[in-house]
């Protein structure tokens, strides 16, 4: 047994978040560990822009799904807010080892993506999938037989299904909240959600 398969293997801790009237499925690579959570579920990290950005685009605040005082998500805000515009979430990693025991897409070994099909065969409406950084990208365009788009850019896959790469949420992703919300709004406006 190689060092690698000595690396603990995990398992994706949250199932799919699955809107009835879905429309866009965004996929990021994995949740952070545990300790760094501050809630059960996506993008659960107070050092993520991921919620911050959604506030801002929907609802004009950035902190409209965080409470600062108690430095807490929103969740049930969050969950209503996804499931008015239809926002289905999930990663591209189902099984994972962290090569370095942190975060980082770039020491990030997916064993197992999701089940893709599996997954949009619960989401009849949706035809939008978006990957929220490179690592995320490149999974699905191997899973869809496609190529990954440039940053903000979509490619169709030959299914039909449009593929958006847009920039990640990460803190550690060198660019402003204001302009990661630019290219998630230009994605939102496409889908019809916006």
């Amino acid at each position: 047994m190689d060092s690698v398969e000595k690396i603990e293997l995990e398992t994706h801790p949250f199932e799919p978040f699955i809107p009835e009237n879905a429309k866009i499925l965004i996929m990021g690579t994995f949740p952070p560990q545990p300790k760094r959570w501050a809630m059960n579920f996506y993008y659960p990290n107070r050092t993520n822009d991921f919620w911050f950005m959604m506030g801002l685009i929907f609802l004009g605040d950035r902190d409209a799904l965080y409470d600062r005082s108690d430095k807490q998500f929103r969740l049930d805000q969050i969950k209503r807010l996804l499931c008015e515009k239809g926002i289905a979430l999930n990663d591209t990693g189902h099984k994972v080892r962290r090569l370095m025991g942190n975060a980082s897409d770039k020491f990030l070994e997916i064993v197992e993506p999701v089940d893709l099909n599996g997954l949009l065969s619960r989401m009849p409406q949706c035809h939008t999938l978006a990957s929220t950084g490179e690592k995320a990208a490149d999974t699905l365009a191997a899973l869809t037989d496609s190529e990954a788009p440039r940053m903000g850019e979509m490619t169709v896959s030959p299914s039909g299904l449009e593929i958006w790469r847009m920039p990640s949420t990460s803190r550690a992703y060198p660019l402003s909240l204001e302009k990661k919300a630019a290219y998630y709004e230009k994605l939102f406006h496409h889908a019809g959600i916006l």
